[in-house]
């Protein structure tokens, strides 16, 4: 879902390259059915995802490493322990909330079609956050 918010806001004449992989996903397999319709009715494609796992190459080519939770960054770390630079936690990047700052995203699977849109909604507080830091990347 973040995959497909983060290409939407920014744009199809974008250079960034936005992929998402995950420390416990199944390889392979397709988005969720509700993931699948909170991203339509956002008006952003999925076309062609297929989920994946970190892997150390994944890490070491990427400028910004956005974890939902920070199980998920300790586990990042591990592949990765030199990426702390550009490691963040998604709710990092929403502005205006200081209660959010370290927050995680909890994972919407199995709680049904209210819980994947509490989800986007926290995404798309976060997708203005992202794209600043795209634009500005840490020297």
């Amino acid at each position: 879902m973040a995959e497909a918010l983060l290409k939407k806001a920014l744009g199809d004449n974008s250079v960034v390259t936005v992929g998402s992989a995950g420390v416990g996903a199944m390889a392979g397999q397709p988005a969720s059915s509700e993931t699948v319709q909170i991203v339509r009715s956002k008006e952003a494609s999925l076309q062609g995802f297929k989920s994946r796992q970190i892997d150390e190459r994944l890490l070491s080519e990427s400028d910004l490493i956005v974890a939902m939770t920070s199980s998920h960054a300790a586990i990042v770390k591990q592949f990765s322990p030199d990426c702390d630079d550009s490691l963040s936690l998604l709710c990092d990047f929403i502005d205006g909330d200081e209660n959010l700052a370290g927050a995680d995203v909890p994972d919407p699977i199995g709680m049904g079609s209210r819980a994947y849109e509490e989800v986007a909604a926290v995404i798309e507080l976060a997708l203005p956050g992202i794209i600043r830091r795209l634009d500005t990347p840490s020297a």
